[in-house]
């Protein structure tokens, strides 16, 4: 007996700040996916509430601004970071409606749900692709819980 994939799109993103995991519906409320997640951190909290997929980036670049980074020194530059893999972002970006919040990928896939975020939803970058495969801007709904 093989294993069968999801097929289709999503309708609703899960996020659980509590669980530290992210999980994916369809339109008719049948789970799809389960993906380990670092959400927020005590400085950037995941923002609980209603919101959508606002787009998909794939290889996004990154503006690195440490002035927005609480662990960072402020006095640095700004910079643009390649798209890639080793990105802070990974190689793809969920746009969110909430501000300054994506779901993204991440060089560093070990740390996924052990460490905290800048407020964004970090998944492996494979977890990632799979998830921006099949969302649609503003048809996918995104639900921050705790």
């Amino acid at each position: 007996m093989g294993l069968t994939r999801p097929r289709g799109k999503v309708s609703v993103i899960r996020v659980s700040k509590h669980n530290k995991w992210t999980e994916a519906f369809d339109a008719q409320g049948r789970f799809m996916f389960y993906f380990p997640s670092t959400l927020g951190s005590q400085y950037d909290p995941l923002p609980l509430g209603n919101y959508e997929v606002t787009g998909v980036n794939m290889k996004p670049e990154f503006l690195y601004q440490p002035k927005l980074m609480w662990d960072d020194d402020h006095s640095k530059p700004n910079a643009m970071l390649p798209p890639g893999p080793n990105s802070p972002v990974g190689i793809v970006w969920i746009g969110t409606s909430r501000k300054s919040v994506g779901i993204h990928g991440t060089p560093n896939p070990e740390n996924i749900s052990k460490n905290t975020s800048h407020g964004c939803i970090r998944l492996t970058n494979w977890d990632a692709i799979q998830l921006a495969k099949r969302v649609s801007a503003g048809q996918t709904k995104i639900e921050f819980v705790e």
